[in-house]
Order: structure tokens, then C-alpha cells, then sequence
């Protein structure tokens, strides 16, 4: 386990300190499931463009073949 020290938006500090008794648990705990809840999302929408990437490449690529059926 690492230890960081952050700054956090006053804001966003004090909803987190209203959510915490709500939840029922501690802070660190908290904090870690947000931070992997956001690193699965950014994951999520890195594949997502990726796989748009890689279905425009492969797109060109169906569109050859299948003018090459037709005129066959």
C-alpha cells in the first residue's frame, strides 16, 4: 500500500465527509473504490475508442473484399 498525500477541492471534500456515515465506510476506503471505479471507467472509454479505431481500418478493408465478391 502507498501513502499520498493530495489536495481535494474543499467541495468535493465535504460531500465526501457527508457520504462517509451514510455508506458505513472509512474514508480510505472510500476514496480507493472511487479511484477504481474511475480507473475502470477511463479504461472503458480508452477500449471504446480503440475498438472505433480499429473498426474504421477494418471497414476500408470488408468494403474491398466485398466489391471483390460482386464482381466476381
Amino acid at each position: 500500500m502507498k501513502t499520498i498525500s493530495l489536495k481535494i477541492d474543499e467541495a468535493i471534500f465535504e460531500e465526501t465527509e457527508k457520504m462517509l456515515p451514510i455508506v458505513k465506510v472509512p474514508r480510505n476506503t472510500y476514496i480507493n473504490e472511487a479511484i477504481k471505479f474511475y480507473n475502470r471507467f477511463q479504461r472503458r472509454l480508452i477500449l471504446e475508442e480503440k475498438l472505433k479505431q480499429e473498426s474504421e481500418l477494418v471497414k476500408g478493408n470488408s468494403m474491398s473484399v466485398l466489391k471483390n465478391f460482386e464482381i466476381s
